[in-house]
């Protein structure tokens, strides 16, 4: 897990060894602890990818208190390995692609994490509805391979990788964990409006702030996995803290005892959230976290 940052099927769970709080986290809960699940996009860092001093010693803190700290981001793994050297986890999860993979931290392994869970789905019925409505629109999936394919240049850090060009038609062939969209012809508002048309069957869907649409799994979401590993790591419902901006993170907002929504948040991502925090670049994050800590 080297990449730098700036800075301004359920199976058999094996037992694992459990670090010492304050030393990079723990895979498993501890008793009287936070499990914080937190978006990355908007949320630990503003919309150009850069993460503030304060939210860094913020999330660094949290995780030397020994709570559980999961990264839970609609960015495919590569792009969210970062924020988790950053924030200092060396044992611990993360929850990306909008709930599509599950990993295990541990710096000890070779490519320092492990997968636990992958979703997929075939999205081809998807494809073809969409490339009839938004025929201009950018497309790229992330595979279950791992790779990220796109019908043309598709540079975007929430993918971590360089995208290898495809035809529509190879691309309606991949088995995928996340499917992307995006188009320049296009307002947010316009956007969703098609996609609503549409009417995307079989499938997971959210329409982000700008004309972006994350396509996953029917039934995945960020929420649908931080509970499944919720459960995996023994963590109380009540310690469960969620913050996020978008509308990929309301059923997780939903799903956490204390949702906190980031300032700048869409309306209905505020109407869902047990609180507003300040926006991202008031570090809005930073106050929610220290209250915790001041808490205990």
């Amino acid at each position: 897990m080297n990449s730098p940052i700036e800075t301004s099927k359920q199976t058999q769970q094996p037992e694992f060894s459990r670090p010492a709080a304050g030393d990079g986290g723990s895979f498993i809960h501890q008793q009287g602890k936070m499990m914080f699940c937190l978006d990355i996009d908007g949320t630990i860092v503003n919309h150009d990818g850069l993460m503030s001093e304060a939210v860094k010693q913020a999330g660094r803190a949290v995780v030397a208190d020994g709570h559980t700290v999961v990264i839970a981001t609609g960015r495919s793994l590569p792009a969210a390995l970062p924020i988790v050297e950053t924030f200092g986890i060396t044992h611990g999860y993360a929850v990306c692609s909008n709930g599509g993979v599950t990993v295990r931290i541990d710096t000890s392994l070779e490519d320092g994490y492990e997968i636990l869970d992958r979703r997929v789905f075939d999205p081809a019925p998807a494809l073809e509805a969409l490339g009839e409505r938004l025929p201009t629109a950018r497309y790229a999936i992330e595979t279950s391979a791992g790779q990220f394919i796109a019908t043309e240049r598709f540079d975007d850090m929430s993918f971590g990788l360089h995208a290898e060009p495809v035809s529509f038609k190879e691309m309606k062939q991949a088995e995928a964990v996340r499917l992307v969209v995006n188009s320049d012809d296009s307002t947010a508002q316009d956007f969703a409006e098609a996609v609503e048309e549409i009417g995307l069957h079989g499938v997971t869907y959210a329409v982000g702030w700008s004309a972006w649409l994350d396509v996953a799994a029917a039934g995945v979401t960020k929420a649908s996995s931080l509970e499944a590993l919720r459960q995996r790591v023994d963590a109380p419902h009540e310690s469960t803290l969620a913050c996020g901006d978008g509308r990929n993170d309301i059923e997780m907002l939903q799903w956490a005892h204390r949702g906190v929504a980031m300032g700048q948040a869409v309306p209905e991502v505020v109407e869902v959230a047990d609180e507003t925090t300040g926006t991202v670049d008031e570090d809005g994050l930073v106050s929610v976290l220290y209250s915790v800590l001041e808490a205990g």
